[in-house]
C-alpha cells in the first residue's frame, strides 16, 4: 500500500488570473484539491480547464494571484509539487526517438526513483504497455502513445494526479481499464482532478464537479447534488 498523503498537503488557487495577450483564460480563480478528492473539470471549449491545470501543474504561472501547495507559494518552491504531481496533456513528453522504457528510465531518473527498473516495469504493467515498452515511440500508435504517456505520469507514485482529457485515443477496453483505476485513487489518499468531453464518463468517477465557463467556476460541490440549471447546461455540451 504507497504511503497516505499527509493531510496537510493540499493544492490550490488563490484569486488567480492568466491572460493571453488581452484574452483572459483565468479570472480570479479560487479553488482547493486536497488528498481524496475525485474532481471533474467540466466546461466549454475555451473554458479554461487546460490553463487551470497547467497552472495547478506549475507548468503555467499566473499572471496574478498565487498558487501553492501545502501553504507554500510555487513562486518560491516549486520543485516540491512537482515530485508530487503526475501531469497528464494534450502533449505526451515523450521522446520520439526514444523507446518507452527508456523515457521512463529518464524520468525516474529526474524523479531520483531508487528502485528504477522495479518501477518502470510497475508503470508499464499498470497500463499493459510493458510488452511494446523496447519500439520507439514514434513507432506507436496514438493510443499507446497515451498509455505510455499515463504511465509516465503514475511512474513515481504522485499523490496528485491531474489529467487533461486522459481518454483520448484509448480503446473500449483501455478506457475501462483507467476508468477502475481513477475511481480507486481517492480510496488510496490521492488525489484527483481530470477533464473530459464526455460528462457521463467523468460523472462515473468523480464526486466532485468543477464547472468552468469564461475562466470562472461556475459550481464547485458535490457532484450528486449539482443544481438541475448547471446539470442540465454541462449535459448539453457532452
Amino acid at each position: 500500500m504507497p504511503p497516505v498523503p499527509s493531510p496537510t498537503e493540499a493544492l490550490e488557487t488563490r484569486n488567480v488570473s492568466k491572460f493571453f495577450g488581452d484574452l483572459p483564460a483565468l479570472r480570479g480563480l479560487t479553488l482547493r484539491i486536497e488528498p481524496g478528492d475525485s474532481v471533474l473539470l467540466y466546461g466549454p471549449n475555451g473554458a479554461g480547464k487546460t490553463t487551470l491545470l497547467r497552472t495547478l501543474a506549475a507548468l503555467c504561472r499566473p499572471d496574478e494571484g498565487e498558487v501553492l501547495f501545502s501553504g507554500r507559494s510555487l513562486r518560491h518552491d516549486s520543485q516540491t509539487a512537482k515530485a508530487a504531481i503526475g501531469f497528464v496533456s494534450h502533449a505526451s513528453y515523450l521522446y520520439a526517438e526514444l523507446t518507452g522504457r527508456e523515457n521512463l528510465r529518464f524520468f525516474g531518473r529526474l524523479y531520483g526513483l531508487s528502485q528504477l527498473d522495479v518501477q518502470v516495469d510497475r508503470a508499464l504493467d499498470l497500463f499493459a504497455v510493458r510488452h511494446r515498452a523496447d519500439e520507439l515511440v514514434r513507432n506507436l500508435s496514438r493510443g499507446l502513445q497515451q498509455r505510455m504517456t499515463l504511465a509516465r505520469a503514475m511512474l513515481h507514485d504522485p499523490s496528485f494526479l491531474l489529467l487533461d482529457e486522459p481518454f483520448t485515443g484509448l480503446d473500449a477496453d483501455s478506457a475501462s481499464h483507467l476508468e477502475r483505476l481513477l475511481t480507486r485513487l481517492p480510496a488510496e489518499g490521492k488525489a484527483l482532478v481530470f477533464s473530459t468531453h464526455n460528462y457521463d464518463q467523468g460523472a462515473a468517477i468523480a464526486r466532485r464537479l468543477v464547472a468552468l465557463e469564461k475562466g470562472r467556476i461556475k459550481y464547485d460541490g458535490p457532484l450528486d447534488r449539482t443544481p438541475e440549471p448547471i446539470l442540465t447546461a454541462v449535459r448539453a455540451l457532452s
